[in-house]
């Protein structure tokens, strides 16, 4: 462990190990496997490269983030560290020189797709190889039910078999506790160290809206993106390809720079829409939930959501990718029905197992109820991953603002009555006709004008009945048949509220409150700057930039935001000040110090010293 204190500090720039990180380390150090859930941005990469450069021989990586791995290698090689990729995206002869290095033993890390560690040449060739330990990120693709499952993963076993001497490490932002025993068994990791680190990013404000009542989805975005984001980069996901497209044009024509990645493009157009986001400041990304696992960019602002993803498990690993330097950030989303109805329909016709359905219908009905909370949403989304947190954050929608809410027992039973006794052959939208009494030439004709329910809601208003039917159907009471052309139908979940045994509150709906705090493009910290700190935050940017376009890279591979806010604070003034800012090891400094002294030399006060 001194060896691997030393390395943190000269090599990566950082004094101390957060959270977990020292006890992962030592395990890997002794050998042993581990089994690591750690949040993202919460240094999951630190947990396995430095036990490969304190032990003999090469760290393999496995990763399904083709698009992640040339960051993570460029960032490591700015280290000086000897780290390189196998994927399908290398040339022949690039693939042969990588392979002849990992022989030679001229590697530290290497980083390799499934599918490619899992043929017998590349297993043939591991065994001629010194391996200091296999890591194997994002484990959770192991479980077939989860939101990301890649049967490719489940063959990893073999690693246990043919490598039994080398040390395993799996690690995953979100699990719960189905998905660790799964990643347990099918990588065979019964004696593994087990580190479960807090899911909580006290960073990320969280906030859910109601689209479906008053203003439309876009509108609300657009407002919390021009209030609390109007500079800053972010990440926007929806549910179709179409709707990525139309409100990728729809944020550029407002003036707002955003471009659309979703599988259905072309290989070239999503590498340079990627390429773009990573390398460029402020852009926007609208995408399917096919973007993101690859990005490692940590000062994306904001993760918006205009769909509803599938899972809890989906929302926590797609709103992580907010603000993975620690700064604040925001998770917003907005909430339709409409949605629920779709992603219920999709769940009944897949080809899926009935128990895989059951499953995958209890976590859609939990981020449903997640979108329906009155009360504070972390402790929620703490509470689902098995972890009791504070009953109030402070950071939330419903902490910041807390919303109304209403009894309406009777009502609920009115409408489901209503939905009953017309035959469960109708939309909402005929249902609202009758219980407000509305006798129209349908209705007649159907005799539903006798009913004992015509009218019996006449006291309440179209808006407020839809209101009511939408949470109805949200929390499982009313499902929509849309072979049915979108017909009202009773479920199981309903008998006890029609018993008299359930009572039913819903959330009032509301205005948009909690916005305070609006945020410019230099970003959170800059904001917390003085005037001359900013000046010289930006020149600090724009070098980073300069430097960052002559080495090929994103800006951040050169340095975080973090270190430019420190380099601003501290205001070093010789090399060897350079090493008390984070994320300044020795290889940065050798390589980009005197630049950084230059400019920060350039804006010392009249009189100070200048570096030697």
């Amino acid at each position: 462990m001194h060896t691997a204190q030393d390395i943190l500090e000269r090599i990566f720039g950082y004094r101390a190990f957060r959270s977990d990180q020292a006890d992962i380390i030592a395990a890997l150090l002794e050998g042993r496997d581990v089994l690591a859930l750690m949040p993202t941005g919460g240094g999951k990469s630190l947990c396995y490269q430095i036990p490969s450069l304190v032990r003999e021989g090469t760290g393999i990586v496995v990763s399904p983030l083709i698009a992640l791995m040339q960051d993570q290698v460029e960032a490591l090689r700015q280290l000086g560290i000897r780290a390189a990729f196998l994927n399908s995206t290398l040339e022949p002869e690039a693939q042969r020189g990588v392979e002849e290095a990992l022989v030679s033993g001229a590697l530290d890390l290497l980083y390799v797709a499934p599918e490619r560690l899992l043929t017998e040449r590349m297993l043939e060739t591991l065994e001629r190889v010194k391996i200091a330990l296999f890591a194997i990120d994002e484990a959770h693709c192991v479980s077939q039910w989860g939101h990301d499952f890649r049967p490719e993963y489940r063959r990893l076993s073999t690693l246990a078999e043919r490598f039994h001497a080398v040390p395993r490490i799996a690690l995953t932002a979100t699990a719960d506790a189905r998905t660790r025993k799964e990643i347990i068994t099918e990588l065979r990791l019964a004696n593994a160290a087990e580190f479960v680190a807090s899911f909580d990013r006290p960073n990320i404000r969280y906030a859910i809206t109601d689209a479906g009542e008053g203003m439309s989805g876009r509108e609300r975005l657009w407002r919390f993106i021009d209030e609390r984001h109007p500079r800053d980069a972010g990440i926007v996901y929806c549910l179709s390809r179409k709707m990525t497209e139309d409100v990728a044009a729809w944020l550029s024509a407002r003036g707002r720079e955003a471009l659309p990645y979703h599988a259905g493009l072309s290989r070239e157009t999503r590498q340079h829409n990627q390429a773009r986001f990573l390398r460029e400041d402020g852009l926007v990304i609208v995408a399917t939930i096919a973007f993101g696992m690859g990005i490692d960019k940590p000062d994306v602002r904001f993760v918006a959501h205009l769909s509803l993803p599938k899972s809890i498990e989906a929302y926590y690993q797609e709103t992580g990718r907010a603000g993975r330097d620690g700064e604040p950030a925001d998770a917003w989303m907005a909430y339709r029905i409409q949605d629920a109805v779709r992603l219920r329909q999709f769940i009944r016709d897949s080809e899926a197992s009935d128990e895989q359905k059951r499953i995958e219908a209890a976590k859609l009905d939990a981020l449903i109820g997640l979108c329906e909370l009155t009360t504070c949403r972390r402790h929620a989304l703490l509470a689902y991953f098995g972890e009791d947190g504070p009953e109030r954050c402070g950071n939330c929608d419903n902490c910041l603002a807390p919303p109304e809410t209403a009894e309406r027992t009777e009502d609920a039973r009115k409408a489901l009555s209503a939905v009953y006794r017309t035959g469960q052959r109708f939309g909402a939208g005929y249902v609202v006709n009758v219980l407000r009494g509305k006798a129209d030439t349908r209705i007649a004709r159907n005799g539903h004008d006798r009913l004992a329910t015509f009218g019996i809601g006449a006291d309440r208003s179209q808006s407020e009945w839809r209101h009511l039917l939408r949470q109805l159907i949200a929390r499982g009471h009313l499902m929509v048949d849309d072979e049915r052309h979108g017909a009202l139908r009773l479920t199981e979940k309903c008998r006890p509220l029609l018993r008299g045994e359930a009572a039913f509150h819903i959330r009032l709906p509301g205005k948009e409150k909690a916005r305070a705090g609006r945020r410019h493009g230099a970003g959170a910290m800059a904001v917390q700057l003085g005037e001359g700190e900013r000046a010289l935050f930006d020149a600090l940017k724009a070098l980073r930039m300069r430097l960052a376009g002559e080495q090929g890279v994103p800006a951040y591979v050169i340095c975080h935001d973090r270190s430019l806010y420190d380099l601003v604070t501290q205001r070093p003034q010789t090399r060897e000040a350079l090493h008390d800012i984070a994320g300044f090891g020795e290889a940065k400094i050798a390589r980009y110090g005197e630049a950084f002294l230059e400019v920060l030399n350039r804006f010392a006060p009249q009189g100070e010293a200048e570096a030697p």
